[in-house]
């Protein structure tokens, strides 16, 4: 079967043009046709998503390759990187075998695994780093910081050695006193053991001095304070190799938005107003390089005990793009081609995400209320359940092959 999208809008560096764009879906031997009105529809390139927790192997009760990589589909995704917070934890060659097993259930989207930083995520002795160097996109302990700089500037000059990244989440954990939200004005009011944004922005000072004296390269996983920015923003103007991403609940959403329910509940959480403009002129300025989710899905019962004791973690595979068009380019605040940078060009380029994008085909101009009821990942924790957006994905395709197509065009 054959889909032909005609006179769609095609975003390019150089600009809008329209296009035909020709979509086979299975069974690819049916060579029945069909042609689609797409005046007004857009095309994207496959976004990239640097930071995705795809749960297997391990805890395949939150989520498996098979619906996160359903859900990457059906949000225009062709390429996610999954973190390594696993069971087993990919530390090692074997470790990592059995993730590549895992895999191969893939619907299509192209899967890179993290390979860990430590033995177990443990921070206490390098992985091996160096048989696992050519099958990872990058080294992280996500979900866990690297707390001492000994350990961290081992692994920066053992990841320089091997030509790899080294993506951190940032976190001092003789900081975080068991807080649950950001050490704000919700907290206070609701007797709320708070989170500091010092637990998140030293560690990030801390890796800068330490990229001076290596010479290596960094990623810092989800920022989400101001003085973030600011740190990354001087690290940059002084040549260090850094990069950083944010998530689109830390532009979108503050802790005045809390609610005492688990799907407010992330790691790092949502912080102040002023936190949040400083990260959105960051995505302005160029300081934050990319949006990526951290889709982290855990089941209905672990995230159904309110901010105190819900698991950290949220999806967002399915509606980052209708979020971030409708918040930041229906509203003029940065444009198609910048968000496409963000969520496509700069992942891929500082990965070294090979193989053809592919490309998204959109409705804009349809509004919609998200619901989290219709995802195909198995979490169902947003904090932005019910919100209105315009951007429904009509169609993922990979070599013109669809790994992704809506029922409301089927």
């Amino acid at each position: 079967m054959i889909y032909n999208f005609n006179n769609v809008k095609e975003y390019t560096p150089n600009g809008e043009k329209r296009i035909n764009a020709k979509v086979e879906v299975f069974p690819f031997s049916d060579s029945t046709s069909f042609d689609i009105d797409a005046t007004n529809m857009i095309l994207l390139p496959g976004f990239a998503d640097v930071h995705v927790h795809l749960r297997e192997p391990g805890f395949s009760y939150k989520e498996t390759v098979a619906t996160g990589t359903a859900a990457a589909a059906a949000g225009g995704y062709t390429d996610v990187c999954t973190m390594p917070n696993l069971s087993p934890v990919p530390d090692s060659v074997e470790n990592l075998d059995i993730a590549y097993e895992c895999i191969k259930a893939s619907n299509g989207v192209r899967v890179h695994p993290y390979g860990a930083i430590t033995v177990g995520e443990k921070g206490e002795v390098l992985s091996d780093m160096d048989g696992m160097a050519s099958r990872v996109c990058a080294f992280s302990d996500d979900g866990r910081g690297v707390q001492t700089p000994e350990m961290m500037k081992d692994a920066l000059l053992k990841a320089k050695a091997l030509g790899k990244l080294i993506a951190a989440h940032e976190e001092d954990n003789s900081l975080l006193f068991g807080g649950v939200i950001h050490d704000g004005e919700y907290a206070k009011n609701h007797s709320l053991p708070g989170i500091c944004s010092e637990s998140e922005w030293s560690p990030i000072a801390r890796d800068i001095e330490l990229l001076k004296e290596t010479g290596a390269s960094l990623h810092i996983c989800h920022i989400s304070t101001k003085e973030s920015v600011d740190i990354i923003r001087k690290a940059k103007a002084e040549g260090v190799d850094i990069t950083c991403e944010t998530a689109p609940h830390y532009l979108v959403l503050d802790d005045s938005n809390l609610q005492d329910d688990g799907k407010f509940k992330m790691n790092p959480p949502l912080r102040s107003a002023e936190d949040k403009q400083a990260l959105i002129e960051g995505i302005c300025d160029g300081t934050i390089d990319m949006i990526a989710t951290d889709h982290a899905p855990h089941s209905a019962e672990e995230k159904a005990k309110g901010l105190l004791g819900s698991m950290m973690g949220v999806v967002g595979l399915e509606c980052a793009f209708p979020v971030m068009y409708t918040e930041f380019v229906k509203k003029g605040i940065i444009d198609m081609m910048r968000l496409t940078e963000l969520m496509c060009t700069a992942p891929r380029e500082r990965f070294s995400l090979k193989g053809d994008a592919g490309f998204s085909i959109w409705d804009v101009s349809t509004p919609y209320r998200i619901n989290p009821d219709n995802f195909k990942t198995l979490g169902r924790a947003t904090p932005f359940e019910d919100r209105e957006v315009y951007g429904k994905c009509l169609c993922t395709s990979i070599d013109n092959k669809a790994i992704w197509i809506s029922e409301d065009i089927k």
